[in-house]
């Protein structure tokens, strides 16, 4: 891994996983203690992770004394030696908002979250990353400032992922099981795409999440479609 891999690397782990150890600063007793718990996320174009909190969590409480965070997200998991593997901390600013488009992709990545989005006491969040610090396993360390991480732009992609994830999940769920089992050779049947940024897809099946990456990072939301069928081709002609 060089020095020039790592932003791309520190992206395709938040985009991978859906959940991350959020660490806040307590307001109350005991007073300005670090305070870790567990939290489902979903990350945006721009690599903004997205999170669901209820206004009773001590977490949230913390975030409205001191919007300062800090997101562990570990990609070790599975890993006969855990200190090999990748893992990647986030410090960032975490505000609440009321954008659409947001709770959308969140929900799309937990789907069983819309039991509860709506209730009164549970708000969405964005956090607006600063810094990250990855460690790639040993000696592969590296703080990285928000602005080298933010991911190469599809013009118009955002706005139209909705109706794309709605068409290959409702038409062409084939497609996505031949994506999850031949391309990134994911057992299991009913698997979904969640997601599509410029430089991949996000897929799930009940509890398991996963990730694909694309080759070469879309530039637009019309190069969308002859992507996702060239992937389809590809996929068909694997053994």
């Amino acid at each position: 891994m060089t020095q020039d891999d790592m932003p791309r690397t520190v992206r395709g782990l938040l985009r991978a996983l859906d959940r991350a150890s959020l660490a806040t600063n307590l307001p109350g007793e005991p007073a300005a203690w670090p305070y870790a718990s567990l939290v489902l996320v979903a990350v945006d174009h721009d690599l903004s992770p997205i999170l669901l909190l209820s206004d009773m969590a001590e977490h949230t409480k913390a975030i409205k004394a001191d919007d300062r965070v800090s997101l562990l997200f570990n990609g070790t998991g599975g890993l006969d030696q855990p200190l090999t593997g990748p893992r990647a901390t986030v410090l960032g600013r975490a505000g609440r908002t009321a954008d659409e488009r947001l709770k959308a992709r969140f929900l799309a990545r937990h789907p069983d979250a819309a039991l509860y989005a709506g209730f009164k006491d549970f708000g969405f969040y964005r956090v607006t990353v600063e810094r990250a610090h990855l460690v790639g396993g040993f000696g592969k360390i590296r703080w990285i400032d928000g602005a080298e991480l933010v991911p190469p732009q599809a013009a118009g992609l955002a706005e139209a992922e909705a109706g794309i994830v709605e068409h290959m999940n409702a038409d062409h769920a084939d497609a996505v099981q031949l994506y999850a089992a031949k391309l990134i050779g994911r057992a299991g049947n009913g698997w979904r795409m969640t997601g599509i940024d410029s430089e991949g897809i996000d897929l799930r099946q009940a509890g398991n999440v996963a990730r694909l990456a694309f080759d070469v990072p879309l530039q637009a939301a019309g190069e969308a479609r002859k992507v996702l069928v060239a992937l389809v081709g590809k996929a068909r002609a694997m053994p």
